[in-house]
């Protein structure tokens, strides 16, 4: 089921999300899926639709609902417009749906920090494989533009302005 919430559409969480380690297994194999399917959508020469995701703000949260979101997104053939903040685990948009399909607004903001995860006593807790794996997963531009400010952390880094518009297009 799809909702809306913070201008972001969104997939709604399972009941029972996965252990952390099945979520990293889970995000490379859902990684090199679709990186073949890119490839394969290319070779085939499939055109995107005209249609449009536009997000305008949002905080992130769980990363399986994030998933779900981009894979049809980018099955959908959709153009994402990042028009606001995308913190988190919105940014995974960036792995997920082709980089020319996606461009910014003057006000768009990406967040980056390290993967955590939340123990039963809602403690957080550095999660060091899935934060290696989802630095792996992003393009090249923006893994050097994290590396350069000292890789993912506990701080949240902000990529926006000049140096996101030296990465991603401004929208037409």
């Amino acid at each position: 089921m799809v909702g809306y919430a913070n201008g972001l559409r969104f997939a709604h969480p399972s009941a029972n999300p996965p252990y952390e380690s099945e979520l990293v297994e889970s995000f490379m194999r859902r990684i090199a899926f679709l990186r073949a399917l890119m490839l394969a959508s290319a070779l085939l020469g499939v055109t995107p639709a005209a249609a449009e995701i536009r997000i305008i703000q949002s905080p992130g949260g769980q990363v399986g609902p994030f998933l779900d979101l981009f894979e049809k997104v980018r099955e959908s053939g959709e153009r994402v417009v990042i028009d606001g903040p995308c913190l988190s685990a919105c940014t995974l948009v960036l792995s997920i749906v082709p980089g020319e399909r996606i461009c910014v607004t003057k006000r768009a903001v990406l967040g980056f920090h390290a993967a955590r995860s939340v123990d039963r006593r809602g403690r957080f807790y550095a999660e060091p494989e899935a934060s290696v794996a989802v630095l792996a997963a992003y393009p090249g531009p923006v893994r050097d533009w994290i590396s350069r400010r000292g890789g993912l952390s506990s701080r949240l880094l902000l990529l926006k302005g000049r140096d996101l518009a030296a990465i991603y297009p401004r929208c037409r």
